[in-house]
């Protein structure tokens, strides 16, 4: 399930339960009347504060991803264009596909993870996560603070974002752990292949997603060979 749908569930009921109370406040017979419709209408204000607020939640999980243990999140492929240049090509776990240009030796992938506290981890609520960035490294620190950067944005900044308001604001959402996933980074080659995935606590990992990859990683020194 969406994380979004997670969340508008409660928020919808919450709606509903605030129109029943102030369809429910009609005349009613001596004292009865007054009493009963002034806790009616407090209870439908916050029934409707709640839907307000899990509505605004929703909203700012609109971009984020469940995480259900380790889930493949994307896959890279390389193909050089000249020295210390290449294109990349991503392919995410929503079935978008894109290219972007990077320069430098290794390319870095980065996440944004959040995960529950109680009391909706009580609830069930599933860990989250987006993409944020793809990028180019250089080995070298002098190139890597001199040299061409390339970094790219994987999604637009939402209006409202969890992630976001909770780095801004700790205080206000107790039951929000938002962190970033651990980077992961390896050697762009040419016509090599990389699987990502995110482990449940938010840490992502970069595999070979082939054997020629795999060969290639070990002759360039990044793996140990049989």
């Amino acid at each position: 399930m969406s994380p979004s749908l997670f969340v508008l569930i409660p928020a919808l009921a919450c709606a509903l339960f605030a129109l029943m109370l102030i369809f429910d406040m009609r005349p009613r017979p001596r004292f009865h009347s007054r009493t009963g419709n002034r806790l009616r209408g407090l209870l439908a204000f916050c029934f409707a504060l709640a839907a307000i607020g899990l509505i605004g939640l929703a909203l700012s999980l609109h971009h984020y991803l469940t995480l259900e243990r380790e889930v493949t999140v994307a896959r890279l492929g390389f193909q050089v264009q000249g020295p210390q240049h290449f294109t990349a090509t991503l392919e995410t776990a929503d079935g978008r596909r894109r290219q972007f240009t990077l320069r430098g030796d290794e390319w870095q992938l980065d996440a944004r993870v959040i995960s529950w506290k109680l009391p909706a981890l009580l609830a069930g609520a599933p860990p989250v996560y987006r993409l944020e960035r793809i990028s180019g490294r250089y080995r070298d620190i002098r190139a890597e603070r001199e040299a061409e950067r390339s970094v790219h944005a994987l999604d637009e900044d939402a209006l409202l974002d969890l992630w976001a308001i909770k780095r801004q604001f700790p205080r206000w959402l107790p039951f929000v752990d938002a962190h970033y996933g651990s980077a992961a980074y390896l050697p762009m080659l040419d016509g090599a292949q990389f699987d990502v995935s995110l482990g449940g606590r938010g840490g992502l990992v970069a595999r070979p997603a082939d054997e020629a990859t795999r060969l290639q990683l070990e002759q360039s020194g990044w793996l140990g060979g049989p």
